[in-house]
Parts: structure tokens; sequence; C-alpha cells
């Protein structure tokens, strides 16, 4: 007992003495310095004066401007309602319609398919815009009111083409439209006895109207086929006495089949684009 207690008395000293190092050898010296906060991001300051014109020059432009944004405000229903679009879109919902399909195509698919056809359809009219109107008013070689007069003129081309026909082969003759003479009438004018007679207010609502009569008898057209497959499948379930069978389930894969056997969507397409008279 003396030996162990006289051993412990000298190596507990040592021990004590002996340099430890208090982190393991992987181990990383940690720090109490503070990290300088991230800096905030720097946002461009853009600055709008407001003030009242110097010369003529400068109301002008500030009208020109105004006008503008008008015309970007109201470009969505120009395209609509003043091109192709609005028949092409009513002719695609009918055949949805008729196939009795309820979720395909999507509507955003169908609205895609009318809007490249309608690029298709008003092309020469945009370039002809283009050309006559949009480059020259950028490289400064028209006023705004002549670029307006340029561009109103092959607009205003298409939609008296697709209101009237040449009577008898005869060119240049003017016949007139059932649509323009309402409106006029409407207006209390007198009745037009050519293309330059009628102003645009008068013109874009008659165009709007004669696009929704054609596109509606396109429609009826349409229906016709696929109603007939719908009264042969309702009759032959009548007479299984199928009463509680939806007659749309059965006649659906029979309108598809027979809409894909015939080319539906080539044919509707180049029908379409043949009934503008371009």
């Amino acid at each position: 007992m003396l030996v162990w207690f006289a051993v412990l008395f000298f190596l507990i000293p040592i021990a004590a003495n002996a340099q430890v190092d208090p982190f393991p050898g992987l181990s990383v010296q940690g720090t109490m310095e503070m990290l300088a906060p991230p800096q905030p991001p720097v946002v461009p300051f853009i600055d709008l004066s407001v003030r009242n014109p110097q010369t003529g020059q400068e109301v002008a432009f500030s009208l020109q401007l105004l006008l503008l944004l008008t015309v970007l405000s109201l470009a969505p229903s120009i395209i609509i309602l003043m091109t192709s679009f609005l028949r092409v879109a009513i002719v695609l919902d009918f055949i949805k319609r008729a196939l009795s399909l309820q979720q395909v195509p999507p509507n955003q698919v169908l609205m895609g398919i009318a809007f490249f056809l309608t690029v298709l359809i008003m092309w020469p009219t945009f370039s002809t815009i283009y050309t006559n109107s949009i480059r020259p008013l950028s490289a400064g070689e028209l006023s705004v009111e002549n670029a307006y007069r340029e561009a109103e003129t092959p607009l205003r081309s298409f939609m008296f083409r697709q209101m009237t026909r040449e009577l008898e082969g005869r060119s240049g003759v003017f016949q007139r439209n059932s649509n323009i003479e309402l409106f006029m009438a409407m207006r209390g004018l007198e009745q037009p006895n050519g293309p330059d007679d009628v102003p645009m207010y008068i013109l874009i609502p008659a165009f709007i109207l004669n696009e929704l009569t054609i596109a509606f008898r396109i429609g009826i057209l349409l229906f016709i086929p696929f109603i007939v497959i719908d009264m042969v499948v309702a009759s032959t379930l009548m007479s299984m006495g199928m009463i509680m069978l939806p007659p749309v389930m059965i006649s659906m894969p029979f309108k598809l089949t027979l809409f894909i056997l015939v080319d539906g969507w080539g044919l509707l397409t180049q029908q379409i684009v043949r009934s503008f008279n371009m």
C-alpha cells in the first residue's frame, strides 16, 4: 500500500503539468470575430420629371406618345376584331363542340392555332402595313398622321374584300353590304357609293357582324354530319333498351374515327383559309 501511494504521489503532478491539446487533430480553431454584414443591393434611381412643354414640337411628341400607348393597349382588340382571328376562333370552337370534346384540345391550343392561322392569312396585309407605314415612320420619312393613313388603307381593303364581292365579275364595281347599310342608317348617313364613303367607325362593326355570320354558317355545316351520327347512335340504343347509357359516350368514338379518316384537321384548315377572299 505504501508503494502504491508513493507511485500515485509522483505521477499525479506529472500528469497535471503535461501539455494536452484541447482540440482533436482534425478540428478547426474557432474565432470570436464577427463577420461584416452584407452590403444592401444597389437599386438605380430613375428620375421622371414632368414639366410644361416649351415648344410646339414637345407638345406634338407628348400627344404622339399618348396615342402610341393607346394603340398598344387596344392592340389585342384590334387583332381579334379587325383580322381573320374572329372567324377562325369561332370555327375551331364549333368543331370542338361538334365532336363532343370537353378538355381536348385545350382552349389555349385552339387559340394558338387561330393566332398562327391569322398570321398566315393576314401576312400580305401586315407586310404592306410594315412597308408603307411602320418602316417609313421609324425612319422619320412620314408623320404619325400619314403613317396612320398608310396603315389604314390595306386593312380597309382586307375588310372590304371579306364583305363585298365584285358584281358579275366586273372589277371596281362596289357592291353594297347589308351590314354597312345598317350602321350607316343608324348613324343617319347617306348610303355609300364606294368604299371611300364608308368611315372606319362604320366599317369595323359591320366587319365584325359579317365575320360572326360567316363563322356561324360554317359551324352549322360542321355540325350536320356529327348530328346524324348522334341520332343514329341514340336510336340504336333506344331500340336495344339501353336508356340509361349516355349516347354521347358511344357516339364520340365514331365521330372521332370519321374525323380522322377524312383528315378533318387538314380539310378544316384548308377550307378556313379558302373562305377568306384573299
